[in-house]
């Protein structure tokens, strides 16, 4: 619920329900969650559009709190309903619902509301910027390949809105590279003499600047579907790493298909030069309508590791991947060096040179957990999207509250990288966590005051009533940015995770330089969902506060207690 609530109360215009079914009742047609949950408990004031093709019904799905059917028509374009061809559930259906009754008018009229009430709120009536005059080409034609043309070939030249682009998706994309392993301070590079480049995603790109579909050759910097779009350039990390190494006259020898790197006697490749590091780039691609049906990398990725760690001593690999990856090499004692750089965008190959020849120090920590083995997740990717059963789509949420960490940390499994872990060329202690009252004059009460509600639900739930605060400093030699980040422990009474997060911040240090690193905690931050009384409530008992540089790096804590007995 609080993802959700956070993007209310920050005045989020609209919401989208799923393809899942919860409860037996599909998303879109879920009352409880649509008008119960979210626009009843959480005061949600916009409009709740479908995701594609996401709707299963009429004026079921309107009565459940559905505002808007997207694209609009029924797949395939008409279906036949009572002898009547049909091409929306919505549309004029809607109107014959009203006229007969089954949809009550009122109702049309809080769709159309909520609809305009956006238009309105944000003052796009008022001095708001014009639609790309390119776009009216997409008024008369569309297609699933569109958006990798630009439209002037058509029409009107799109409006540039780049300004700095480029420069800030570098550094979006070097501060979020996380650095897993540096053997012996492998890294940053000094210099080398010789270095070799392997894998097909250090390549470039072999189908221009729009990444259509997965392609063995190529770097892979951008997801797919409705996450893809045309690079104005696209900077490889060969292309970058040949460029970085010329500075130093550094022999950059390469290959670039993992076909051949997976069953190949490297030293063969290589020859009489030995390199002093070894590259090797893995990629696994994820896109919508192709789901990821495992959390291995792509095109044999685990065999080129493999291959390159038993005759490299010093091999560093980098991951580009829209999510986890399970790591089997990870522990390879050659394998020297790992770095998760994600989808980095254009500035690909220069934000990952940024990283290894230390320009800048890592600094992104992991959002997620990498497991030893992909049967230690409790929620296994869901890839049969084929069946006609009862359950189709029915999403149990089995795990609770029990999502990544919680799960890992709460029933003790050991994993390869935790969440929140990341490596820095530099060093950082944490010291001194405290915890006090916002007000300590303030008898605070188990249950929230029943306040009206507000978009983000009871105002009283987001009343700060504590503030953490712990002392960070930059121990090392070389500056750099650390994320502090805090836990919390419930009392053993309540059932619950054994960690959950609740806050983080990241700060850029130079050496010897200390900072204070403050964390509200609201009551909801406290609380827990009493299913019997069916509210938000705070337990008595202990609490523990866990400040660290990850879930499992723990440095300090210190108990409380919100509620007295």
């Amino acid at each position: 619920m609080w993802p959700f609530a956070n993007a209310i109360r920050a005045q989020a215009s609209a919401a989208m329900c799923s393809y899942n079914r919860v409860n037996g009742s599909y998303a879109c047609q879920n009352s409880k969650l649509l008008n119960g949950l979210l626009k009843e408990e959480l005061g949600f004031q916009g409009y709740v559009m479908t995701d594609w093709s996401g709707l299963h019904s009429g004026v079921a799905s309107a009565q459940a709190g559905t505002d808007m059917d997207q694209p609009g028509y029924i797949e395939p374009m008409t279906t036949l309903l009572n002898q009547t061809r049909l091409s929306s559930y919505f549309g004029g259906n809607i109107t014959l619902a009203v006229r007969n009754g089954t949809l009550p008018e009122s109702r049309l009229d809080d769709m159309i509301k909520r609809i305009m009430t956006p238009y309105y709120f944000l003052r796009q009536d008022q001095d708001f910027p014009a639609t790309d005059p390119a776009m009216a080409y997409y008024n008369t034609q569309f297609s699933s390949s569109n958006y990798s043309m630009d439209s002037f070939v058509f029409g009107e030249k799109s409006r540039d809105v780049r300004q700095d682009h480029g420069g800030q998706i570098r550094r979006h994309a070097t501060e979020s590279t996380v650095m897993l392993k540096n053997t012996n301070n492998t890294l940053p590079l000094k210099a080398p003499t010789s270095i070799a480049i392997f894998g097909s995603d250090a390549a470039p790109n072999t189908q221009g600047p729009f990444i259509r579909g997965p392609s063995e050759i190529g770097t892979l910097a951008i997801g797919g579907g409705s996450g893809n779009g045309r690079f104005t350039y696209l900077v490889s990390p060969l292309e970058a790493l040949k460029a970085r190494a010329a500075q130093d006259n550094t022999l950059v020898q390469f290959w670039l298909n993992n076909a051949i790197i997976k069953d190949a006697n490297v030293e063969s490749l290589w020859g009489a030069t030995a390199p002093e590091a070894c590259l090797v780039f893995l990629k696994s691609r994820a896109t919508e309508r192709l789901d990821r049906e495992g959390l291995i990398v792509d095109q044999h990725g685990d065999a080129v590791v493999e291959s390159v760690a038993n005759k490299c001593s010093n091999t560093i690999v980098v991951t580009h991947s829209g999510g986890m990856n399970i790591m089997p090499w990870a522990d390879h004692p050659n394998v020297t060096g790992i770095l998760v750089a994600h989808y980095p965008g254009q500035e690909s190959g220069h934000s990952i040179v940024d990283i290894l020849y230390g320009a800048k120090s890592p600094s992104g920590k992991l959002p997620y957990t990498v497991p030893l083995n992909a049967s230690s997740v409790n929620t296994a990717p869901t890839t049969n999207i084929t069946t006609s059963g009862v359950d189709d789509w029915q999403s149990w949420y089995s795990e609770g509250l029990e999502i990544d960490y919680r799960y890992y940390n709460t029933h003790k499994i050991p994993v390869q990288y935790e969440f929140g872990v990341g490596l820095s060329y530099t060093n950082f202690s944490m010291a001194s966590l405290r915890a006090k009252p916002t007000y300590p004059e303030v008898r605070i009460s188990s249950q929230p005051e029943a306040l009206a509600t507000r978009p983000g639900g009871n105002p009283a739930l987001w009343d700060v009533l504590f503030e953490a605060q712990v002392t960070l400093q930059n121990t090392g030699s070389t500056s750099g940015a650390t994320v502090a980040q805090l836990y919390i422990s419930f009392p053993d009474e309540v059932s619950a995770p054994s960690l959950q997060l609740r806050g983080f911040e990241k700060t850029y240090l130079s050496p010897g330089e200390g900072y204070t690193a403050t964390f509200p905690l609201m009551r909801r931050d406290l609380s827990y969902w009493n299913i019997t009384q069916q509210m938000w409530l705070i337990p008595k008992g202990d609490f523990v506060l866990r400040a660290g540089f990850s879930s499992l790096d723990l440095q300090n804590s210190v108990v409380f207690r919100p509620v007295e007995e």
